[in-house]
């Protein structure tokens, strides 16, 4: 699997997850400057989490005119697999690769602490090693998480089986109280129509080894290999 992660002015994740992505295929990810004009030949492109820009103006906004961004854009309809975590979220809504908005979290507050998440879906390049229904523990830190979308955008996410992982429970039942953010239907990921791009808030490269408190992060690092190598 050959592995691109973009790198941005205030991204902070890009080596956590490129230590997660050499750990699971064996070989380094190539860092992407964002100034750059085109992403080098590779079957994943990661968009790491961190505070591109400084968030100045809008999260994700001014990154997501960055010079890369246009090759991003070309590659994920020419059917690359994209993953933006966090502010690679933000950053793949601003693009329009993904529908919705993240917005201010309910409480106006940054939240930094593990989340319990219900896989929605195992039959993508990056949910395969999961199980539809799984309860998994993943870390969010964020300030602007609160995932909107009008209610004709909401309903076609919904209705085609778009949302990725939901906010929950230890038992996996979703409710307000299991909702960090304010996110709508308690939506912690959502996937392109193809499947092939995924935008979540929560951070699996953060529990990807057990040296870090935690594995289940790891199994979409695993699904992606498998999907791609």
């Amino acid at each position: 699997m050959k592995a691109a992660v973009v790198v941005f002015p205030g991204s902070n994740c890009d080596r956590d997850v490129a230590v997660a992505l050499e750990a699971v295929s064996g070989a380094k990810p190539k860092m992407v400057w964002h100034g750059e004009s085109e992403v080098p030949d590779s079957d994943l492109i990661v968009l790491p989490g961190g505070f591109s820009y400084g968030d100045y103006l809008r999260s994700g906004a001014m990154a997501a005119h960055s010079p890369i961004m246009r090759d991003v854009v070309k590659k994920a309809h020419s059917g690359v697999a994209v993953m933006g975590i966090c502010n690679g979220f933000q950053v793949l809504t601003e693009t329009g690769l993904l529908p919705g908005v993240l917005m201010r979290n309910a409480s106006l507050k940054f939240v930094c602490r593990d989340v319990r998440l219900r896989v929605e879906r195992d039959d993508t390049i990056f949910a395969a090693h999961y199980r539809t229904g799984d309860v998994i523990t993943i870390p969010i830190a964020h300030h602007d998480g609160n995932y909107f979308a009008d209610p004709e955008t909401l309903a076609e996410v919904e209705d085609s089986g778009r949302v990725a992982f939901r906010y929950c429970d230890q038992a996996g039942a979703v409710s307000a109280e299991a909702n960090p953010n304010g996110s709508q239907s308690n939506i912690a990921g959502v996937y392109d129509q193809s499947g092939r791009v995924l935008g979540l808030m929560p951070h699996p490269e953060r529990l990807a080894d057990a040296a870090l408190g935690g594995t289940d992060g790891a199994p979409m690092f695993e699904s992606l290999l498998g999907a791609l190598n």
